[in-house]
């Protein structure tokens, strides 16, 4: 801090202050810092919106998916039961109950050649599913994923 002390009250001959105090220079800057701080997600954060509040309730009605299994000698299983190639849609259907909007998860063993699974999903899609997802193994070999094309 940088001020004169004057020897009497009555002299005036003291210089003038040279110094600038920056103390109040650098509080306005740090309070702009935190505003802007603040202010710079909520500005990215998109459009706002007040969404309406309804009465509903939770969809619990899901059923599990149907599994669709290629075996590493590229037999067919829906659900642990084995099927023939050409009864595969048939096995689907009465699995579904002819709904057409049930998972399904298509499993294969990693030996099995790509024509094979394709064959499945191929006959999967055009019978009308299209919630079919493909099932792999984490490279850790713990948990199981499902991935849609």
């Amino acid at each position: 801090m940088a001020f004169a002390l004057r020897k009497h009250d009555s002299e005036f001959d003291s210089q003038p202050i040279a110094d600038i105090n920056v103390t109040p220079l650098v509080d306005v800057m740090l309070v702009l810092l935190i505003v802007f701080m603040v202010a710079a997600p909520l500005m990215t954060s998109g459009i706002p919106v007040d969404l309406p509040k309804v009465q509903a309730k939770q969809l619990n009605d899901q059923k599990p998916p149907i599994v669709v299994s290629v075996d590493a000698g590229g037999g067919f299983f829906v659900d642990k039961r084995e099927v023939p190639a050409d009864g595969l849609l048939a096995a689907l259907s009465d699995g579904s109950d002819n709904n057409k909007d049930r998972r399904i998860h298509v499993r294969a063993d990693k030996t099995v050649p790509y024509g094979r699974v394709v064959e499945a999903m191929g006959a999967i899609n055009s019978a009308g599913y299209t919630k079919v997802a493909l099932v792999s193994e984490a490279p850790t070999g713990g948990a199981k994923s499902a991935s849609a094309p």
